[in-house]
């Protein structure tokens, strides 16, 4: 068994979400040497998730960041924790909602995602800074 872990740095990003399936295969080549396995993506913050979905039509992104808008509203009078902004405890919401890692298989040297399938990185902060992720590989 082959085990393999890098972490990523990835740039401020606006609001929404963003595909970052590229920069996960580019941060972690090793992937390549593994016939079958699995990969794993974390990230190491409260206030911003992962998730696989459509990679192909933008507006799915758009529509993402509509619901969870509507869903999680922000100035609710009922949060306790809003000394950090308007949009600090919705984003804590929002990240616990779609959750912080995501798993996906390993297939002959690839990421064994569906056609339609990519790595989102879904910022929930106006401004919530560069986010690290921590991508770990084991396998055959």
């Amino acid at each position: 068994m082959k085990m393999y872990q890098q972490t990523l740095s990835l740039n401020q990003k606006r609001r929404g979400c963003h595909l970052i399936t590229s920069e996960v295969e580019h941060a972690l080549p090793q992937i390549s040497e593994l016939k079958i396995g699995i990969c794993q993506v974390f990230i190491q913050h409260t206030s911003a998730s992962l998730t696989i979905n459509e990679n192909a039509d933008p507006t799915v992104r758009v529509d993402f960041e509509m619901y969870f808008n509507k869903t999680v509203p922000e100035n609710d009078p009922d949060y306790e924790h809003d000394y950090e902004g308007a949009d600090d405890m919705p984003a804590h919401l929002k990240a616990s909602l779609l959750g912080n890692s995501v798993t996906i298989p390993i297939r002959n040297g690839k990421l064994a995602l569906g056609t339609w399938q990519g790595i989102y990185l879904c910022e929930h902060r106006n401004y919530g800074g560069s986010r690290k992720l921590i991508i770990s590989a084991w396998g055959e």
